[in-house]
C-alpha cells in the first residue's frame, strides 16, 4: 500500500499545526501551507521526516494568485486527502462591524475554501478517488452572537460541501466535516474586531475548552472512518446546544440570546 499525501491549510498554528505533528510521526507524506513560508519551515525541520514534508505558502485571501500556485502542487503530488483547516474567527456585533470584515471572512473561510477544493476535486477525479476534510465550526451549525460573518461563512461551507458530496456518490470521493466546540488554540488571538484588527487575546470560553490533543484524537478517527460529519468539543456546545436547537428551536433562540462570546 502506498504511503498517503496529505496536504493541510492552515498548517502554521492550532489545529493545523497539531495535524501536521500527528500525521508526521505517522510517516504520511505532507504538504502544509499557510501565508508564513518560515513559520512554515521551523515546523518543517521539527518534523521526524522532514523530507517527506512540502511547504507550499499559500493565502486563501489572494483568490487571483492561487490558482497557479495550486496546479503546481497537483502536477507534482498524487494528493489523497485536502484537510481544508485555514481560516480565521471574529469577535464583534452586527451592529458595529465594518463591511470589510464580514468580507474578509467569506474571501478566506468560504471563498478560499471553494477555490482550492474545486482544482483539487478535478484532481481526486482524475485519480479515481479522495478526501475533503473540512475543519469547520459549531458556528457552522447554529448562529452565534459575535460571530455572525464568522457563523455564515461556516454555514457557507456546510451547504457546498453537502452538495458536492452528494454529487460525488460514487466516484470514490468522500466529505468530512468536522465542527470543533470550544478546543484550546490561539483562534481567538487572531479573530478580527469590528474594524477587522485582531482581538490579540485569549477568550475564557477557548481556554477553559477541550485540550487540543483530546481533540486531534477524535478528529482523526473520524477522518479515518470518512464520517461525514462530527462535532467535537465540550457537551455544552456540541451536544446540548445542538440538540436543543435541532427539536427545540423557540426554546434555543431565548437561549442563544444569552449566550456569551468569550
Amino acid at each position: 500500500m502506498s504511503v498517503k499525501t496529505i496536504w493541510v491549510t492552515g498548517a502554521s498554528s492550532g489545529i493545523g499545526e497539531a495535524m501536521v505533528k500527528h500525521y508526521a510521526k505517522q510517516g504520511v507524506k505532507l504538504i502544509i501551507s499557510s501565508r508564513r513560508k518560515e513559520v512554515l519551515n521551523k515546523l518543517k525541520s521539527e518534523l521526524p521526516q522532514p523530507e517527506n514534508v512540502t511547504v507550499v505558502p499559500l493565502d486563501l485571501e489572494d483568490h487571483s494568485g492561487m490558482t497557479e500556485e495550486i496546479n503546481a502542487v497537483l502536477s507534482n503530488h498524487k494528493v489523497d486527502i485536502l484537510i481544508n483547516n485555514a481560516g480565521i474567527s471574529q469577535r464583534s456585533q452586527v451592529v458595529d462591524s465594518d463591511f470589510k470584515v464580514f468580507k474578509r471572512l467569506v474571501d478566506i473561510n468560504y471563498l478560499g475554501t471553494v477555490q482550492i477544493s474545486q482544482l483539487v476535486l478535478k484532481h481526486f477525479l482524475k485519480h479515481k478517488g479522495g478526501q475533503f476534510v473540512v475543519i469547520s465550526s459549531v458556528a457552522g451549525k447554529i448562529g452565534v452572537p459575535g460571530r455572525a460573518g464568522y457563523s455564515g461563512s461556516k454555514f457557507a461551507l456546510h451547504g457546498y460541501f453537502d452538495a458536492l458530496r452528494a454529487e460525488m456518490h460514487g466516484n470514490n470521493i468522500d466529505v468530512t466535516m468536522i465542527c470543533p466546540g470550544y478546543i484550546q488554540t490561539n483562534i481567538s488571538f487572531n479573530a478580527l474586531t469590528k474594524d477587522g484588527s485582531p482581538q490579540n487575546s485569549m477568550d475564557e470560553l477557548t481556554n477553559n475548552g477541550m485540550a487540543l490533543p483530546a481533540f486531534i484524537k477524535k478528529a482523526v478517527k473520524a477522518i479515518d472512518s470518512k464520517k461525514p460529519e462530527v462535532l467535537i468539543g465540550g457537551f455544552r456546545e456540541t451536544k446540548m446546544a445542538i440538540w436543543v436547537s435541532k427539536f427545540f428551536p423557540s426554546l434555543f433562540r431565548k437561549m442563544i440570546v444569552k449566550a456569551q462570546t468569550t
